[in-house]
């Protein structure tokens, strides 16, 4: 009886959760609100890519504002000029996110630490200049227009609720992929170059490969969240993917806790939303904004994620130490 209450425990948040979603869009009735929803879930399957390399294996990517332009583009590109269905666009654009892994996952094997980091943060600017520059291709500064919006089975994707249900469906596919990648094999690869790359290599363990292999589950999943975005949004362009996309990504994972699913979705969600709600503080909401974020990183240092490893919430829930799980799940 003791395992079913644990098992119950463990599920009840993600049932609560998913809930929570699905009966949201009946009590917000703004569009604007419902398309921040979508950009929401857009950016939290992009942030669970992240997680791949920057919670799991330690290697900070701040290049994703380049990767998820590049996913942006080639989708939005490849149905505004070539006529390309929607679908094959996404294939293409998973195909483009492969590429950028190898691409920035080779540099990982000689270099890492901040020179790593620079190099991923070069390979943000040069997409960025390359999307600017390539005006007969990309648009230039106009950027790409009329992006048709996705259609499932003949069904339009044409509005910001239809768009949601949708992407909601899309991001609990995607975590579940993330789990069951970080409960497996590839998952304590990634844990172990984390921890000591050297004992890994000294199993029979080729570490580049490892290395390799999550920068391509990152580039991939913020690949497909960039092509979504395109369709969600219509149009797009290279003042969308700056610098600040970068660390607002970076910002979602630490916040909701770093190595964690879970905490992925909390971040992505938190960082998209917040600052909308705090609007109405007009030139004060950024620094309110801030400052909020800056408590919650005091008080939780590992996350959001780990807000149940606090006593009074433990004895609050009745929760033992693995009712729900490890936060790396």
């Amino acid at each position: 009886m003791g395992l079913k209450m644990q098992k119950i425990k463990k599920i009840a948040p993600i049932i609560i959760s998913l809930i929570i979603a699905l009966v949201l869009p009946i009590f917000v009735k703004n569009n604007y609100y419902v398309t921040l929803l979508d950009q929401a879930l857009v950016n939290i399957i992009a942030v669970i890519g992240l997680n791949f390399i920057t919670g799991l294996t330690g290697q900070v990517n701040l290049g994703m504002a380049g990767i998820f332009a590049a996913g942006s583009y080639t989708s939005a590109l490849l149905t505004t000029k070539l006529g390309v269905n929607c679908w094959l666009g996404l294939i293409a654009s998973i195909i483009v996110g492969i590429i950028i892994g190898y691409v920035l996952g080779y540099p990982s094997l000689r270099i890492k630490g901040i020179y790593l980091t620079l190099t991923t943060i070069g390979f943000g600017e040069i997409m960025r200049l390359l999307l600017t520059n390539m005006v007969n291709i990309t648009g230039g500064t106009q950027g790409v227009l009329g992006i048709p919006s996705l259609s499932l089975f003949g069904f339009e994707l044409n509005t910001p609720r239809r768009m949601y249900f949708f992407l909601v469906a899309v991001v609990c596919l995607m975590a579940w992929i993330a789990i069951r990648i970080v409960k497996g094999r590839w998952g304590r690869e990634f844990k172990a170059v984390l921890n000591d790359d050297t004992a890994l290599a000294s199993v029979g363990i080729d570490i580049s490969k490892v290395k390799l292999n999550s920068f391509i589950l990152c580039s991939v999943f913020t690949c497909v969240a960039g092509s979504f975005y395109a369709h969600l949004m219509g149009y797009i362009d290279p003042s969308d993917y700056t610098f600040d996309m970068s660390t607002r990504f970076l910002m979602m994972l630490m916040l909701g806790g770093i190595g964690s699913v879970p905490g992925s979705i909390i971040g992505g969600s938190i960082i998209t939303i917040l600052p909308e709600i705090l609007r109405f503080l007009k030139e004060y909401y950024w620094l309110v904004f801030s400052v909020i974020i800056l408590i919650i990183i005091l008080v939780l240092p590992y996350g959001l994620v780990s807000i149940k490893d606090l006593p009074f919430v433990r004895k609050l829930f009745g929760l033992n130490k693995n009712s729900l799980g490890e936060s790396n799940e």
